[in-house]
């Protein structure tokens, strides 16, 4: 059986590798290439070495304030996503009436799509703000809460479940046991419950981690980049810079590659850095 599995597996894995190159391989490294020209279509470039490079971080000060405006919204969503999720988690698993329903409701917001999403949630904010006759794109403190609270909504009952999972996981026997050594509660969540629970953590992290980095249709609907691109995180700041200025399609892809070896060196720390964890425990 093993025979024919290695015999037959290079045939059924080729339709496979042929679409991954297709879709994403060949684009990819064409991108790495246009981001060394200056063009307007992919079939008349001109080299320019790193051009686009030095003006995107030197000639562009919206990208740089997407980046830090992009940097902040992360580590706050990261934060508040996973802890508001794992005490969800930890509160649905107990001999509480009820559970599977709200479990289903917590989840639910993140079957709604993004661009749904930030339409709705533009509506909800603004009409709190119209009491203080202020829009969400009037100060972008408001708008940089807004984004917050929607990553929050959307994807807090999806770590829940992730969370659930791995607490569900966990021996009784474990938790025997040290309630019988005289652990107290506290005591017991960071000695047996975390570490049980780490493979749990590194999905949410690495999930929250990507989808907070790369947010792009929530923030074009929530705020659109406003008030004056304060807003404006480095996917829509890329696809403005691409798609929106003359002459600036080079830039746009240097932005972007510069985009993924960040958004890959973050995610592959943070996976290293768990994983770790992981093996200790």
């Amino acid at each position: 059986m093993e025979k024919a599995i290695k015999k037959w597996f290079p045939l059924f894995a080729l339709p496979t590798l042929v679409s991954f190159a297709i879709a994403f391989l060949v684009p990819f490294i064409m991108g790495i290439y246009l981001s060394f020209c200056k063009f307007k279509t992919v079939k008349k470039t001109e080299f320019v070495g790193f051009d686009n490079y030095i003006k995107a971080f030197s000639g562009d000060k919206d990208f740089l304030n997407a980046l830090w405006f992009t940097t902040k919204f992360t580590i706050v969503s990261v934060i508040t996503i996973n802890l508001i999720a794992f005490i969800f988690a930890m509160l649905l698993t107990k001999a509480i009436k009820g559970t599977n329903f709200f479990r289903t409701i917590f989840f639910m917001p993140n079957l709604i799509g993004g661009i749904v999403l930030g339409y709705i949630w533009s509506m909800i904010i603004n009409g709190v703000l119209y009491y203080f006759n202020a829009t969400i794109t009037t100060d972008a403190n408001y708008g940089f809460l807004g984004l917050v609270i929607l990553m929050n909504w959307q994807l807090i009952g999806y770590m829940m479940i992730i969370y659930i999972s791995g607490i569900q996981n966990i021996s009784p026997d474990l938790i025997e046991a040290a309630e019988i050594d005289g652990a107290n509660a506290w005591q017991r969540l960071i000695h047996v419950t975390l570490p049980q629970i780490m493979p749990s953590i590194t999905i949410c992290l690495f999930l929250t981690l990507t989808n907070s980095f790369k947010l792009f249709d929530q923030n074009y609907a929530l705020t659109a980049g406003a008030p004056g691109n304060k807003t404006q995180m480095l996917a829509l700041d890329i696809y403005n810079t691409f798609y929106g200025r003359v002459g600036w399609q080079g830039v746009g892809q240097a932005k972007a590659v510069v985009f993924f070896i960040i958004v890959a060196a973050i995610a592959l720390t943070q996976l290293y850095l768990t994983r770790s964890k992981e093996v200790e425990n």
